[in-house]
């Protein structure tokens, strides 16, 4: 019994361990607010798939430590997405400009349906065109047929 309290009570220690520190709350609601409006329009450089304002990574906390400093030093959103733009690239932008180094990634899916399209097309075309081969009459059929029998007796 005394073993089962002693584990019971290690466990207990063990999980004050694995324990973060709570984040702040807010010190003002406006600049919150105006930091998960810009958030939302960049991406985390962790995770990628998600938004820094939805990311629990640590480096995407920095980054909105780091907005919310730009923030209460006066910086327009604009400023700031350019200054991580120019820290981390297009990339860190959800939604990256429409340049010549970006082209494929705006263009590129619409490229691909256009030949997917002109690929069915193409196939449909083919398998309809099979569809309408000539007919043979009767003497044209024995003629085939006399072919393949000359062809199958020679084997």
């Amino acid at each position: 019994m005394k073993l089962l309290i002693t584990l019971f009570l290690a466990l207990q220690c063990a999980i004050g361990v694995h324990a973060n520190e709570a984040t702040p709350l807010a010190e003002d609601p406006v600049v919150e607010q105006r930091l998960i409006i810009i958030a939302e329009e960049l991406r985390c450089l962790v995770c990628q798939n998600e938004s820094l304002a939805g990311s629990r990574a640590d480096l995407a906390m920095d980054l909105r430590r780091e907005v919310r400093t730009l923030i209460k030093d006066g910086k327009t959103d604009a400023e700031i997405k350019d200054y991580l733009v120019n820290r981390y690239g297009d990339f860190v932008l959800y939604r990256p400009p429409v340049k010549p180094t970006t082209w494929l990634l705006w263009f590129g899916p619409l490229l691909l349906l256009i030949g997917a399209v002109w690929l069915l097309f193409n196939i449909i075309k083919r398998s309809q065109n099979q569809k309408n081969a000539p007919v043979l009459d009767a003497a044209q059929r024995a003629k085939a047929q006399a072919l393949l029998q000359e062809t199958d007796s020679s084997k």
